[in-house]
């Protein structure tokens, strides 16, 4: 069985700002840094770490792997969606720059931005990077930090929901939250 633990970034000051990151490389902000090392300290029996590439979800691993003496994997396609030209942007400046794309987006019609990643393109490489670390760790415990979007993506696999019909339904991941899931025997799923 693989146990994988997923972790989402600490927060950055564009978290706290409302600004929408995607592929925009932000840093943790000070909470950021207090939330991995809290983090840090409720982990215990990862074998492996894995990361996006992206700063924020790096630096955030880098604190969980230095206690536990561990390396840190890291991994492209664990980054957050692309948001296109809607990235440093608060919500409300995205509806007054781009009203109607943001209208098209607020109906569940077509990716945001004209120019972000499609749902389709981001759910396939979050896909692709489960199917890999699960055949790679059949019987270890996985730790992977990334972002809401990527979590959210796994959380889809392993709940059997379409992630680009039903990503409006998933909820949303906290900064430095540890969510539990198993592979065992072809099955994925949330472990309570």
């Amino acid at each position: 069985m693989t146990t994988l633990l997923l972790v989402r970034h600490g927060e950055t000051d564009w978290n706290r700002e409302g600004r929408w990151q995607g592929h925009s490389d932000t840093h943790l902000n000070e909470l950021g840094r207090e939330q991995a090392a809290r983090v840090a300290a409720e982990l215990d029996g990862v074998d492996v770490i894995y990361s996006s590439d992206l700063a924020r979800a790096k630096e955030t691993a880098d604190v969980v792997a230095r206690r536990l003496g561990l390396d840190v994997l890291v991994d492209e396609r664990l980054r957050e969606r692309s948001f296109g030209a809607w990235e440093g942007k608060t919500g409300s400046e995205i509806e007054a720059e781009f009203r109607d794309a943001h209208a098209r987006w607020l109906a569940g019609e077509g990716p945001g931005a004209d120019d972000a990643e499609p749902f389709a393109d981001f759910g396939a490489r979050v896909e692709a990077f489960l199917r890999d670390v699960l055949a790679r760790h059949p019987t270890e415990t996985v730790l992977v930090v990334a972002h809401g979007g990527s979590i959210r993506v796994i959380h889809a696999l392993a709940s059997g929901l379409d992630y680009v019909r039903d990503h409006r339904s998933i909820p949303g991941v906290a900064n430095c939250t540890v969510a539990k899931y198993a592979s065992r025997e072809g099955k994925f799923a949330p472990i309570d």
